[in-house]
């Protein structure tokens, strides 16, 4: 549905509007990621990958480096160590900080994913030609 008609008097179009047009691009992007990773949530795969790639790290530090507030990460990190796919020990220099590091099982997992997860990134830009989708994504990075 196109609802790209003007009201009388307001330049206002919503489907011009930046916001409303990444948030339907996001509702692709979810549907095909529930599709291929049925057993992940989009940020617990994220959470995942980042300590893949990163290694031992505190919580605080991982929330920080997938751009996840302190109750959302707790969550995600509740989630994934509950399925086994995170482990936590106490930091040693601070008892009150947790040390967050993929399990055996967690690192597996993502291996085993990861390439569906490309596929789903390729499958969101399929509509756009291949310098289309590099201008995208440059232009995506420079907004956050």
């Amino acid at each position: 549905m196109n609802s790209a008609r003007k009201t009388p008097g307001s330049a206002y179009v919503l489907d011009r509007q930046v916001g409303f047009l990444l948030r339907r691009a996001n509702q692709r992007h979810l549907a095909l990621f529930a599709a291929a990773i049925p057993d992940l949530t989009p940020t617990q795969f994220a959470a995942l990958a980042r300590l893949c790639e990163m290694g031992q790290i505190s919580q605080n530090a991982l929330g920080r480096a997938t751009s996840m507030d302190a109750a959302t990460i707790k969550g995600v990190v509740d989630r994934l160590r509950r399925r086994g796919l995170v482990v936590s020990t106490p930091d040693p220099e601070d008892q009150r900080r947790v040390q967050l590091a993929p399990s055996a099982a967690g690192r597996a997992a993502f291996e085993g994913l990861a390439e569906r997860a490309e596929r789903i990134s390729r499958d969101t830009l399929a509509p756009l030609s291949s310098q289309e989708r590099r201008a995208f994504l440059a232009l995506l990075s420079r907004l956050v």
